[in-house]
């Protein structure tokens, strides 16, 4: 039986507001708040609210039946908590219903895995705990920022003991291969790799209300009969979606909810089921590995990274941001740590973008050059009240000295912690009936020239004060604290 895969994707950055070369050192916040307000509330009343409400009409219609996963970023989930708090009570009954799975991913949807691997770990792992928190769940399958892919990314993945990972099923990669499998890497060969299915995803997001498409109108039948035609043994397929898409760019009145909900249905009847990623990594067995030795991604016709990487606006801003990574880290101070997550969200570099990649009408700047600008600007603040706590006088040597001492510590704190938790685990697991050591009887001769008569009859005979003396100081050093 075939299987779909449904990933809808959730992420908002904190956007930056109009910051001039004079602020710096004199403005130390950053954001459009009225934007990220207006912005958040408008796509949740649109979209996410009532995708959430079709969602949950699904699995409960389907008796369950109906699955799909959700990637989430924190930065959105910060906004959410500030401007649309239901939305996240909803997420919290998809996330009752056990039939929606959350995925993995960066904190604030950045491109550390391109540029600081420890970064990358670092936001993978806050992200998660992030998502226990909010949802009671521990994310399992990893989906990186906008897909993005390559075999050094696997091998961090395996690092942090993921099992699968959501990439681009691109053409450039797979060549003659259908996406339509699962595949596993070549380097880390225990990493599964789920392939997205850009066709049938695209038939959704850029067709549905297409009329001048061939095979307008797109409905719920026709769409599940193409996936249940597909040769026997391609047995899943990766849809992967932004939420957005449904009740903003794709309106209500298209009737795009009611082609959603009428899937489950026209799945049973044609042998098509829903499934989260989890189930079917469990469940089928990779059919080939895939090399990839340059990053791959789902945005723009390239499949690349040149989206956030393509010109030399974008590397600067990129190195200048993850030069001054180590000594963030060493901070305490949460407002910088704060700063530091909202500034590598990848949607400030995609604004620089040029040509085929340009962000086009998603920048809210006037040119990639004035988004550049602005960037700069704020960036420049922020080292600015970074090295006020670690300067820059401070020398690589001693800098890496002082990291090499904090993670060694940090090592010795984990072990030792270790050690106490298995130490306690012990004690409350031990029944002293059954392992205390259990003495023989003392036997005491009566033979008065048995050499041992004098010491075994002490041994039987203990001196009754010398229990109380020892309770009576115990009980005096109490009383002293």
């Amino acid at each position: 039986m075939k299987s779909v895969c449904f990933y809808f994707k959730i992420h908002q950055p904190f956007r930056l507001k109009r910051y001039r070369f004079f602020d710096i050192g004199n403005d130390h916040y950053y954001y459009d708040d009225f934007a990220n307000d207006e912005i958040i509330n408008r796509i949740a009343e649109q979209s996410y609210i009532p995708m959430a409400n079709t969602l949950l009409e699904m699995i409960q219609n389907s008796g369950g039946e109906f699955k799909c996963a959700i990637s989430i970023s924190g930065t959105a989930i910060e906004q959410l908590q500030l401007y649309v708090p239901e939305f996240i009570d909803l997420l919290k009954k998809l996330a009752d219903t056990k039939c929606v799975e959350f995925m993995s991913g960066t904190y604030s949807h950045s491109l550390a895995s391109l540029e600081d691997p420890e970064e990358f770990m670092r936001e993978v792992k806050m992200h998660d705990n992030l998502i226990r928190r909010q949802f009671g769940v521990r994310p399992k399958v990893f989906a990186n920022t906008e897909l993005i892919y390559d075999d050094d990314i696997s091998l961090l993945l395996t690092a942090m003991d993921f099992k699968a990972c959501l990439t681009e099923g691109t053409k450039h990669v797979l060549g003659w291969k259908s996406p339509n499998y699962l595949y596993n890497s070549s380097v880390a060969p225990d990493l599964k790799l789920l392939l997205t299915n850009s066709k049938l995803s695209r038939d959704i997001t850029e067709n549905f209300n297409n009329t001048e498409w061939d095979e307008y109108p797109l409905t719920a039948d026709k769409y599940v009969d193409w996936i249940a035609a597909l040769p026997e043994e391609e047995q899943i397929v990766n849809l992967y979606l932004t939420m957005d898409t449904f009740g903003t760019f794709l309106p209500a009145d298209t009737g795009i909810f009611d082609f959603l909900k009428a899937l489950p249905r026209f799945g049973k009847e044609k042998g098509v089921k829903f499934s989260t990623p989890s189930e079917v990594v469990k469940r089928l067995k990779p059919v080939a590995e895939l090399n990839i030795p340059y990053p791959i991604s789902d945005v723009d016709e390239a499949r690349d990274v040149s989206a956030w990487k393509g010109n030399a606006l974008q590397r600067e801003a990129l190195a200048k941001l993850y030069a001054i990574g180590e000594r963030v880290n060493l901070c305490t101070d949460r407002r910088l740590k704060q700063d530091w997550e909202y500034l590598q969200s990848s949607d400030h570099f995609y604004y620089m973008a040029t040509g085929k990649s340009a962000a086009g009408a998603f920048s809210p700047y006037d040119s990639p050059f004035a988004a550049f600008t602005n960037y700069m600007n704020v960036l420049a603040d922020f080292i600015v009240r970074v090295e006020e706590q670690y300067p820059e006088e401070i020398g690589n040597e001693e800098l890496n000295s002082l990291l090499l001492t904090i993670r060694n510590q940090a090592a010795e704190i984990d072990s030792l912690n270790k050690e106490v938790k298995t130490l306690r685990q012990n004690i409350l697991e031990a029944d002293d009936s059954n392992n205390a050591p259990v003495q023989p009887p003392l036997e005491i001769s009566d033979n008065p020239e048995d050499p041992h008569h004098s010491a075994k009859a002490e041994e039987a005979d203990p001196q009754p004060e010398a229990p109380k003396k020892r309770k009576r100081a115990t009980t005096t050093k109490k009383s002293s604290k």
